[in-house]
């Protein structure tokens, strides 16, 4: 018994090991239970830190820092890897209002922040730590932490930055629900009718492909081959099957193109005009799941290694098998193949062929869930090596005092988005799965939240009834502020309420805010809008939590 006492009350790697696990465990399921439909989610495990710690837990605080810092750079890596793809994107058309939008609420919060520094008189860790928690941004706080040790700050005043964002955190969550209630009672919005609005803007969108079928009118293409019909309309038309005679047969590369042909395939909603100029005239369609006849279609995984970065025209398919390529779905979007698109490990592609080919089209592109299922471990530690480089390298902001660093934080996320979006670098892939992607990101929000609570927790309570109440309003007015200001300019732009609930969310990087968006009603836009605006103000809330410790230490 003597043995077991002292392995709970002694310091000890093992001791601190164990309360981390005691933490994690018991924070997330605090983090699943329910009141009202709002739950805190994985800060649930900041939280059962806090408690553990606050009764007395011994715990090593040099081994602490390590899991802290550990676990932040995977959290913060598998997010930029799998925002990377649409990272760019998401600054077309009126994504570009909505991250015009959410930067001015990340602004208002920081610049809210800077204003309570001055007024109050309060420690920078501590105000930063309300804007962390204020915000819900784990990762910033990860990176003000780290700047604030790098500036030579003393592990207790590091410590205060923890307890404060701790502070401040319920209402982050709170607060950004309150806001949406409360822009659809001033607007009195009816939320059917947005509903409506989005969906009729979804469908002119110029963005979403669409099945079509063209009858041939223009003379000059009859007697030419499909093969010709391919490089005029390469990047406009994904070209499947041909109906004739009112049969469908391949659109093989040798196939003559005959009046009163149809030919079928993918196009996007804004290329039509051209389709009808250059071939006749197109008929939108619903999309198909199968095809009457000797033609099928199936969905293949792209696994074959060999292939990928291989362009559709370098792979080759249409060419050796009656079949042809028409659609890519890559990381949540969809994509329109055209001669230079590459194939990328994990693509779903849609496949348009004769049946008895079908098959060996799948095992030459693979289509294997086993061969996914392995980590590829060499791009992820690589990646990481290279952002933790990255994020060492001083430079300097005009106005700073200091050279600033993107840090743990900060680095491995812009190494990992930019790997993200390009996808490879010569035969070296930086895919990875959705699960694998998933289990790093909540292995390392679970490592980097435990440690903060028990790191935090021992002097929380005291804290909080000397005075620390006041720094839950002070996160109160970070939290509102911004966010209503901009949601009531955005709804004056005319912008969708559900897109509104969207980008809110997603300026807070709040995934629970999106979860009570989501049930408002039902469709993607809320999702979308949050995507869309989610890599920026990511990225700036990281930067800027760093910018405020340099500024103000």
């Amino acid at each position: 018994m003597n043995v077991i006492h002292e392995f709970f009350t002694m310091q000890s790697i093992a001791s601190t090991m164990l309360y981390l696990c005691l933490t994690a465990f018991t924070g997330v399921i605090l983090g699943k239970l329910e009141i009202k439909g709002i739950k805190l989610g994985i800060a649930g495990v900041l939280f059962t830190g806090i408690l553990i710690a606050h009764f007395g837990a011994p715990i090593d605080a040099h081994v602490l820092h390590f899991i802290r810092d550990f676990g932040l750079v995977l959290f913060v890596y598998s997010i930029g890897l799998s925002m990377g793809p649409r990272f760019f994107s998401s600054f077309k058309k009126d994504g570009l209002l909505l991250n015009l939008l959410a930067i001015s609420a990340v602004l208002g919060g920081f610049g809210i922040a800077c204003l309570i520094y001055y007024l109050t008189g309060l420690s920078p860790a501590v105000v930063v730590g309300m804007l962390c928690g204020a915000v819900t941004n784990t990762p910033s706080l990860g990176a003000a932490q780290q700047a604030l040790t790098e500036q030579g700050a003393e592990a207790a005043v590091v410590s205060e930055t923890g307890m404060a964002y701790a502070i401040a955190y319920p209402f982050g969550i709170l607060g950004i629900i309150i806001i949406m209630l409360l822009i659809r009672l001033i607007f009195r919005i009816n939320v059917h009718l947005e509903v409506k609005d989005y969906t009729k803007t979804l469908d002119n969108s110029e963005m979403k492909l669409q099945s079509v079928e063209i009858t041939v009118s223009n003379s000059n293409l009859f007697g030419k081959n499909i093969d010709y019909i391919k490089r005029i309309i390469d990047k406009e038309l994904a070209v499947s099957r041909i109906i004739r005679n009112k049969e469908s047969i391949i659109a093989a590369n040798t196939e003559i193109i005959q009046e009163g042909d149809i030919i079928c395939g993918v196009s996007s909603q804004n290329l039509i005009d051209n389709l009808e100029f250059k071939i006749g005239k197109v008929k939108v369609v619903k999309n198909k799941e199968d095809i009457p006849g000797l033609l099928g279609m199936v969905n293949v995984l792209m696994t074959n290694k060999k292939l990928t970065g291989k362009t559709i025209e370098q792979v080759g398919v249409y060419r050796r098998y009656p079949a042809n390529i028409t659609r890519i779905y890559r990381s949540g979007m969809k994509i329109l193949p055209t001669f230079e698109t590459t194939l990328e490990l994990g693509d779903m592609i849609r496949v348009v062929g004769k049946k008895e080919v079908l098959d060996d089209v799948k095992k030459e592109l693979g289509n294997s869930i086993n061969e996914l299922a392995k980590p590829n471990i060499i791009s992820i530690f690589l990646g990481i090596f290279a952002g933790i480089l990255l994020g060492s390298i001083p430079f300097f902001i005009p106005g700073l005092p200091v050279p600033t660093k993107l840090g743990l934080a900060g680095g491995p996320l812009l190494v990992a988005i930019l790997l993200g979006y390009k996808g490879r670098t010569g035969k070296l892939n930086f895919y990875m799965t959705p699960g694998a992607s998933l289990f790093m990101r909540e292995l390392g929000i679970i490592l980097f939240l435990s440690c903060v609570g028990l790191l935090s927790g021992e002097k929380f309570v005291e804290t909080l009834l000397s005075g620390g109440w006041q720094w839950m309003l002070y996160g109160i007015a970070i939290t509102l502020v911004p966010i209503l200001v901009v949601g009531i300019i955005a709804r004056f732009l005319k912008v969708n309420y559900l897109k509104i609930c969207g980008f809110i969310s997603g300026s807070m990087t709040d995934p629970p805010a999106l979860e009570f968006a989501n049930s408002i009603a039902p469709g993607q836009a809320q999702a979308v809008a949050y995507a869309a605006v989610y890599p920026i103000t990511m990225f700036l809330r990281v930067l800027l939590a760093q910018i405020f410790v340099l500024l103000t230490l």
